[in-house]
């Protein structure tokens, strides 16, 4: 059979974190020992009741039956636009600040691609989740992550961003809650972001994929849209697969800026496909369920978290008590880089969990860990680390 080379851009990805994660899964014999996976970042509880129900009946309307409008339902547009204002007090128009997609993944890759020349910079952290990486070089930019650290609470400083860099600035992409370190937004963050958009003058993208997973059951979370000039200057992209568990579903939307949104919609008629219709329909009852609601689907994730937590301080293993999302990002024993904590974990634990060094040089002494698994899981997963006496006995040392 021929044999053909990928093209330089193709060439030039690395490897997805995630695939390589699920690879090395397959790959391991768990005959004796079962794997144990705190490296999902998809959630693992049903979807509520109603959304399936809303689903099976809109599958059989023949309207669902056709191609969707690549614009979205104007019933579901109004409904996220509903939604941002009943949660976040942020006034939409559903035609002209809204545009739907195939899950967050594709706002997070078609925004640079919609927004970026080639030789322009995607400013974003470091660590980050690594498709921001991914989605500037196919946009023929380069990327720039401003270094997280512990000791600001892993919230990006805007001075440090050197001159070179802001000369060539086209676009700011932020995610807070934050994958992975679990850092919160503040509200001098958001400004201080805005601060910089407007002084370059450069749009800003706001990845809000943990929306409902603050660090305690009743925080939620800011909103990019919901501070001042947010709306102006930024665009926030919006899933449904982690606050209403609908991660398979695939459905995500972004909401804010209408020219950066105008230009999204014009590249989406050109490269992706359009949300299902039933689907769509089903979205709509999500974008109904109340702040209650949605607070009850992220309670495990903050049960769990606590007991993890709890846990680690039995085991001398010192980590930042508050943390979003549903991962926890957790530092490697002294003498490990996370990288070699993680093959360490999965030879002699058969856990996975995702090396830090995987979303950025910054993350090279940390591994990140799902909240997903179960508490269970989890705690068996941490009776298997604890067997190896490389936390207790290094801190006590």
């Amino acid at each position: 059979m021929a044999e053909f080379a990928a093209s330089d851009l193709v060439a030039g990805l690395e490897e997805n974190l995630f695939s390589l994660l699920e690879k090395q899964a397959a790959e391991l014999d768990a005959s004796q020992l079962p794997l144990i996976d705190l490296s999902s970042g998809s959630p693992r509880q049903p979807t509520p009741p109603a959304v399936i129900a809303s689903l099976q009946a809109a599958a059989a309307r023949p309207e669902n039956h056709e191609y969707p409008s690549f614009w979205g339902k104007p019933a579901l547009r109004q409904a996220i636009a509903d939604f941002y204002q009943r949660h976040y007090g942020v006034m939409l128009d559903p035609d002209t600040e809204v545009a739907l997609f195939q899950g967050a993944h594709i706002g997070v890759n078609g925004f640079p691609r919609a927004l970026l020349n080639p030789g322009q910079v995607l400013i974003s952290t470091d660590p980050c989740y690594p498709i921001y990486r991914s989605a500037a070089r196919q946009a023929g930019a380069d990327f720039y992550g401003i270094p997280l650290e512990a000791r600001n609470a892993f919230l990006p400083d805007f001075t440090q961003v050197p001159d070179e860099i802001t000369a060539r600035a086209g676009l700011v992409m932020l995610n807070y809650p934050h994958n992975p370190t679990g850092a919160l937004a503040t509200p001098a963050l958001f400004a201080d972001a805005l601060a910089f958009a407007r002084q370059h003058p450069i749009p800003l993208i706001h990845d809000f994929a943990y929306a409902t997973l603050g660090s305690e059951p009743d925080e939620q979370p800011l909103s990019l849209l919901a501070q001042p000039d947010g709306k102006e200057w930024g665009v926030e992209i919006y899933t449904l697969s982690k606050s209403a568990l609908m991660a398979g579903w695939r459905v995500g939307f972004a909401v804010g800026n209408a020219s950066i949104i105008t230009a999204f919609k014009k590249l989406h008629t050109h490269s992706y496909s359009t949300v299902s219709g039933a689907v769509q329909d089903a979205a709509i009852t999500a974008l109904s369920l109340s702040a209650e609601q949605l607070n009850r689907l992220a309670d495990p994730y903050h049960q769990r978290r606590r007991v993890v937590l709890a846990r680690l301080a039995a085991m001398h293993w010192p980590v930042r008590a508050r943390q979003g999302t549903f991962f926890l990002w957790l530092p490697a024993p002294p003498g490990f880089t996370g990288e070699e904590f993680a093959s360490l974990l999965l030879r002699e634990c058969h856990l996975l969990v995702a090396p830090g060094h995987g979303f950025g040089p910054a993350g090279r002494d940390y591994i990140r860990i799902s909240l997903t698994a179960s508490t269970e899981q989890l705690l068996q997963a941490l009776d298997r680390i604890d067997g190896l006496k490389l936390i207790n006995e290094r801190r006590r040392s």
